[in-house]
């Protein structure tokens, strides 16, 4: 299982990361990736490096398995696990992917407080506004079942975390001042990663 999750795992980083951003530069001319950003110390800071360590820890958690070095969590492993871990997998890495191409050229890793990009409200953004994220964790905790031991849940748990990080104290605040009262009213009536659920005070268009 611990190989599987390593070949998922590589997948996952091959198309959602490395396919996206030659799309990106051929489209656009730039890779999309805008760096760790914010001062060191600072929740900008702190959800680039959390996102980096989850995606090592992510990588090492099925290495450390296959090496036997660390023992699956009993009472989250077994063929029912298994099953789930994929078929959260398949469909977080379906959503990603699928967002990303809803997001078109507008698609960004960071942000770069002088750029201003399209608001997409459009396809799986009207049902929630990061649909790349909430495709993320369900890919994430896939990989996490089909090898449930601490490293993984760590990863999983770091990811949830630099996510809500990345949405909440850096994404939000730009969208905010880039698109004011649009970006305001939009969320306001759809959600943060759930539909319906995390919505912005604000006005209802």
């Amino acid at each position: 299982m611990a190989t599987r999750a390593l070949v998922l795992f590589g997948v996952y980083l091959a198309t959602a990361f490395g396919l996206r951003t030659v799309i990106q530069v051929r489209r656009t001319g730039s890779t999309g990736f805008k760096g760790l950003g914010g001062s060191p110390g600072s929740a900008e800071w702190l959800a680039g490096v959390l996102s980096a360590a989850a995606l090592v820890a992510g990588f090492a958690a099925p290495v450390l398995d296959a090496a036997g070095v660390l023992e699956p969590l009993a009472a989250v492993d077994g063929p029912g696990a298994h099953v789930a871990g994929f078929v959260l997998f398949a469909a977080g890495l379906g959503a990603t992917l699928f967002a990303q191409v809803a997001m078109g050229d507008s698609w960004r890793i960071g942000v770069d407080a002088g750029e201003r990009t399209e608001l997409v409200t459009g396809g799986p953004f009207g049902l929630v506004r990061n649909p790349i994220f909430s495709g993320m964790l369900p890919a994430s905790l896939g990989l996490a079942l089909l090898v449930p031991n601490v490293v993984a849940v760590a990863a999983f748990l770091g990811l949830v975390v630099a996510l809500e990080l990345q949405t909440r104290v850096v994404e939000e605040p730009y969208l905010l001042h880039v698109h004011g009262s649009s970006y305001a009213s939009y969320a306001a009536r759809v959600g943060r990663f759930v539909p319906g659920v995390g919505r912005l005070p604000g006005t209802r268009a």
